[in-house]
Parts: C-alpha cells; structure tokens; sequence
C-alpha cells in the first residue's frame, strides 16, 4: 500500500526525513505530498474563524495519511468532527518564538494590545500564543484585530508600520533582532509548552499499524541525525529556499534548529491539559464552532509504539 506522508518546512523533522530517504527503507511505497503544493484553502477571516487545511487533506483523496503541524492544527480537525488521533510531540518550543513590538511603538505589554493589530501566521501555534496572552492581559480576540501575515511577512508589514506587534519565530525573527530592538510582549515559556506534534487519522492507525510504527521510527532516527548534524540538516532548508527564489541564511537555519528539540514524545498530560485549554478558549472566542475533547484523539498503543522507537533511535 502507499503511505502518503505530509510535509513541509515549517515541521523541520519531516521536511529532513522527507530528503534522508530513511522512511523508504520500511516503507518502499512514500508518497511525499508537499503542503505547499497543495491548493490554498479559502481564506478565513481571524476575527471570526480558523483555516483547517492542514486537517482537512487527512481526509480528501489525494491528501495524506500523516502530517505534522503545530499546537492549533488537531483542535481545529477535532471541531470539525474529524477522527484524528495523536501519534506524538516533541519538547518544549519555547524558545521558537514570542510575541514581539518595536521598542519605539510605545507599547509595553500585551495589556496594551487593545484596539491593536498584531501580525500572526493564523491558524498556526501563534493564534494559541496570541490567545492565551490575551486571556492573562484580560482582554479577548474580540480586542484587537488579528492580522494573517503568514508565516514569513510579519517583520516586514511590522516595520512598514502594517502591524503594531507581531508573533516572530525563528529564524525570520532574528534578522529583525539584529537590525532593529524589540520589546517582548510575552516570551512563550511563560504561556505554553509549544511543542511540534505529529497526528493521523484513525482508520489510518487502526488499519495500518505496522506502517504508522515505521513512520515513527523513522522520525525517531532522523531527529537523532539532526540533532548530531544540524548545519548538514540545515542545508536542506537554505537549498530548498534557493530553489525557489527566496533568501536563506545557512548560520541562522542552523542556530535555529540547534535551538529546537527533536526526537518523538509520547502524549503527555500535560500537553493534553494545554491543548484542552486553548480548545476552550478557541470556542469561547468564537474560533471554533464547538468545543473539543482531546483526550478522544488519545489512543494508548501509539504512545507506546512512540517509547520503544525512542530506545531505538540511532544516527
């Protein structure tokens, strides 16, 4: 059968596994479906919803069969009704990102956000991190005006004055650092875990066992490769950049994932008490159409394939 794995840059571990050709070697028929290929899904206004692409090719033809985002994508499948369940998560992220305003724009807390536009890659971790930074400053989605900047034109709309504050991750975010100062709003470790998380569906797992343990093994190794080579893995992203007529800088692709942790976890508690908290803000604020349970996306074996395949890991 053929194994239809999703991928693109911003999951560093697949876009690596993608070019390593290690899945292969288990699994002969890949089929790698590039996100980015993939037809845009209609835009979604961030004041009143959440884009569900990601979620929704687990279950078109022509789709996949596993994907990995981060934190928002899976609540935005599970209100939808869709039967996804959780493969695993990386670490902590925490130092990935944070919510960001020029020093000169007179603003100084998240407090301060009210009536405000602030750039996010909408529907990503970054709607999670704005939302929860507005809950602790006491204010709701409803107070500011939520911008969609994608995941790599918030610095320059922030500099040209389009945004007042912008959720930067790295590496686009260091470039802004080293030509003009910041204010950090709210860091991310003071909000959220913000872990990578990997998921599939559940007639997928349920039929396809052997294929989806191989799927995690194969993460499981070249996450390890990746953490002992990062400029090597590094070059993966500044090559496919060039390829495509954009800029990348090999030194700030490397500190970046020399910053990020790799290797897969299984679901923790912990993580499910955060995603069941952004959930209920999500709908709260009106960006869900209903509420979620999470630990319905839980299914036991898949963490314990996780925990083997993390004994297993070589470079």
């Amino acid at each position: 059968m053929t194994v239809r794995v999703g991928y693109f840059p911003h999951n560093n571990s697949l876009f690596v596994l993608r070019h390593r050709g290690i899945l292969e070697k288990a699994l002969p028929d890949v089929e790698w479906v590039d996100l980015r290929a993939l037809p845009e899904a209609e835009r979604v206004n961030p004041k009143t919803g959440l884009p569900s692409l990601h979620s929704d090719w687990l279950f078109t033809e022509g789709g996949y069969d596993v994907i990995g985002t981060g934190f928002t994508p899976p609540l935005t499948a599970l209100a939808k009704g869709h039967d996804v369940v959780y493969i695993g998560i990386s670490g902590p992220r925490v130092e990935n990102g944070r919510l960001v305003a020029l020093a000169s724009s007179g603003i100084e807390t998240a407090a301060d956000l009210g009536g405000k536009r602030v750039g996010i890659a909408h529907g990503s971790w970054q709607t999670t991190l704005l939302l929860f930074a507005l809950e602790i400053a006491g204010l709701s989605w409803a107070d500011v005006e939520p911008v969609d900047t994608g995941v790599n034109d918030g610095a320059e709309a922030l500099l040209r004055g389009d945004l007042d504050a912008w959720v930067g991750a790295y590496p686009g975010l260091e470039a802004l650092e080293k030509s003009h100062e910041l204010r950090t709003l709210v860091d991310t470790e003071s909000l959220f875990s913000h872990p990578s998380l990997w998921f599939t569906r559940r007639d997928f797992a349920e039929n396809n066992r052997e294929a989806l343990e191989a799927v995690i093994s194969a993460l499981q190794e070249s996450d390890a490769w990746i953490e002992a080579n990062p400029r090597e893995a590094a070059q993966y992203f500044v090559d496919d950049a060039l390829a495509r007529g954009d800029r990348a800088d090999l030194d700030r692709w490397e500190r970046a994932l020399r910053g990020r942790p790799f290797g897969l976890n299984r679901v923790s508690e912990a993580f499910l008490d955060e995603q069941q908290r952004a959930g209920e803000l999500l709908a709260a604020n009106g960006l869900l159409s209903r509420p979620v349970d999470v630990r319905a996306a839980v299914v036991p074996w898949i963490g314990e394939a996780v925990e083997v395949s993390r004994s297993g890991a070589s470079v």
